[in-house]
């Protein structure tokens, strides 16, 4: 396979160090004093979370690393690993007033050389606020649950957050690759929240570790922010078979156990164009895959992945099938994959959620050889335990107040990816940081604030 990107077939562990090296001091210093500081800055309006841009960068112009990573992760608890994974040129570069005369400034770069600086220096950041008296248990230690458990510490609250792995960070520790969010950045924010005395029981998973009730009764109130839980099934013939991935897994064992070399010279299929599937088809090319295909049963125009993960890809050298679904999985006596069978898809008139709906190619089916399938389809939610809760979800989309995104249970609030979907918000890690904040702000108007104001 032909790779723009240096992939080192001898030692695979140094494919999945970080690809996108930092700004030195120097482009730093530059590119901080080309900034405008404009007055009501679009690419603060364009950021999720509100970051005072044009302060932050000041700040680095003028040498105050400290001040400029206090102001990112002020507004952004989890801002150092958005520097490295939101789709910037949608938002803050997207919306720079130089895009029209010469070249955006790089925003995330400079986010990223501040955080960095703070990470390299250990710095910690913020100070727990006066106690309030209230206790608040944070069900899910990923973006969502970390910001609303940090915003929750300054304002005084009893902060515990309850993490079903062995260590909290959900999909910025587990979820996205190596080389593009290495684990220790997400460790840092896990530090930043537990240097506010809050406390992060790992390895309990509400509702099989500890009760619901327990928790509704030892707690003044509840955030949901579980995020989500495994790939589906495809429901075809053939996936039982070995050689069969969930990406999600697949993309976490790569984080957590030792790089092995069973991918080596392997034809792998990833099925599915979000984010994780790019992840999924990335990763392959790293473990030394010999040729890997993303199918996908719709068009570039459907696909949800970023565009910079798209381009990523292809420079990783990964084809991409449009209009190809799978239609089953066929293996050998030994139960392994050898091949997968597709068929040829088209698009007709529009489903109720405003895309076009795929159906096969009658006649169309063909095959590939292959020895590897990854499942990137999209993910389950946790919806046993919404219903341990008692609240009212739209197929595992919980419903919320919008503005205080208070549920149907008196003492559960929820954000995050279990309130994405059904046309409730989109799902990128600093859009569950801002509901986390949002959501800490309202309990502390609900338990704290109305009731000294009606003392």
């Amino acid at each position: 396979m032909k790779s723009a990107n240096r992939i080192d077939y001898k030692d695979l562990s140094l494919n999945f160090l970080e690809v996108k090296p930092g700004l030195t001091d120097r482009e730093a210093m530059e590119e901080a004093n080309r900034c405008l500081y404009c007055y009501d800055a679009p690419c603060t309006v364009a950021c999720p979370t509100s970051i005072d841009i044009p302060s932050f960068i000041k700040k680095i112009a003028s040498g105050n690393l400290k001040g400029s990573a206090k102001t990112i992760m002020s507004a952004n608890p989890v801002g150092a690993s958005c520097s490295r994974v939101c789709p910037t040129e949608e938002l803050c570069e997207g919306a720079c007033v130089l895009n029209h005369h010469t070249k955006p400034i790089v925003i995330g770069d400079l986010q990223r050389y501040a955080t960095d600086w703070a990470i390299k220096n250990e710095q910690v950041l913020f100070e727990k606020g006066m106690p309030n008296g209230k206790k608040i248990a944070v069900v899910g230690g990923g973006p969502a649950g970390l910001s609303a458990a940090r915003e929750l510490a300054l304002l005084g609250f009893q902060v515990t957050i309850f993490e079903a792995e062995e260590e909290a960070g959900g999909l910025n520790t587990y979820g996205i690759v190596s080389f593009r969010l290495p684990k220790r950045v997400s460790y840092w924010e896990v530090e930043q929240v537990k240097s506010l005395d809050v406390e992060i029981r790992t390895n309990t998973k509400v509702g099989v570790d500890i009760g619901v009730e327990e928790i509704l009764e030892a707690y003044d109130g509840v955030i949901l922010a579980v995020g989500m839980a495994s790939v589906p099934m495809l429901g075809i013939e053939g996936e039982e078979l070995k050689g069969v991935y969930d990406a999600i897994d697949f993309v976490k064992e790569t984080k957590t156990n030792t790089i092995s070399d069973k991918f080596k010279g392997k034809n792998v299929v990833v099925i599915g164009a979000g984010n994780t599937a790019i992840d999924g088809a990335t990763c392959s090319v790293r473990l030394g895959a010999e040729n890997v295909k993303v199918l996908y049963r719709r068009t570039l125009e459907e696909m949800s992945a970023y565009d910079f993960e798209y381009e990523f890809a292809k420079q990783d050298g990964v084809e991409f099938r449009w209009l190809t679904a799978p239609n089953r999985i066929i293996g050998n006596e030994k139960g392994e994959v050898t091949h997968i069978e597709c068929v040829q898809m088209e698009l007709s008139s529009q489903g109720s959620d405003g895309r076009r709906r795929p159906v096969k190619v009658e006649g169309s089916e063909f095959l590939l050889k292959v020895d590897v399938v990854i499942k990137a389809i999209g993910q389950t939610r946790y919806t046993p335990l919404f219903n341990q809760f008692g609240l009212e979800h739209d197929d595992g989309v919980v419903k919320i107040n919008k503005h205080t995104h208070a549920t149907s249970h008196e003492k559960v609030y929820a954000c995050g990816d279990v309130v994405f979907g059904k046309g409730q918000g989109e799902a990128m890690v600093v859009t569950a940081a801002e509901q986390g904040k949002q959501t800490a702000y309202a309990l502390y108007e609900r338990l704290v604030k109305r009731v000294t104001e009606t003392a």
